[in-house]
């Protein structure tokens, strides 16, 4: 069994019903992070609509927490939803502005653990880990 993640008659993403729910259940989690509503909506005959007017924002506000984090446990909590919701929207044809950002950071961002500095959360990581999320995503 699966169900569907869609924006009108457009598949974003057909996962399994387990990976599914806890997408969703996840999104309800981080949601809080970004004080913004997820723009999923209620499983309806196996299918979640995705209202892009929330999503996409909401995608947005995430991806700039994720790479403004020092904390290596919330970056690894993050990171999963936020490359899986990241393809979703690209597949619907909207971007996330935050990506394109390229900055230093501030000294401040700076920490150190055990003799070693650690910076915040990297682009390239997390657009290398979309890119293996969207070959894994069956539509």
């Amino acid at each position: 069994m699966s169900q569907y993640f869609e924006v009108g008659d457009l598949v974003l993403w057909n996962p399994a019903n387990g990976v599914a729910g806890l997408f969703v259940r996840t999104s309800e989690a981080v949601a809080p992070l970004v004080e913004l509503p997820t723009g999923i909506g209620p499983c309806v005959n196996d299918e979640y609509e995705i209202d892009l007017d929330l999503f996409v924002p909401f995608v947005e506000a995430l991806t700039g927490r994720y790479l403004r984090a020092n904390h290596p446990i919330l970056v690894s909590m993050i990171e999963g939803f936020l490359a899986t919701a990241i393809v979703m929207v690209q597949r619907a044809g909207r971007d996330v502005q935050a990506l394109r950002a390229r900055r230093e950071p501030h000294w401040w961002e700076l920490f150190a653990d055990r003799g070693r500095v650690a910076l915040p959360s990297g682009r390239e990581e997390l657009l290398e880990l979309v890119a293996e999320h969207a070959v894994s995503m069956a539509r």
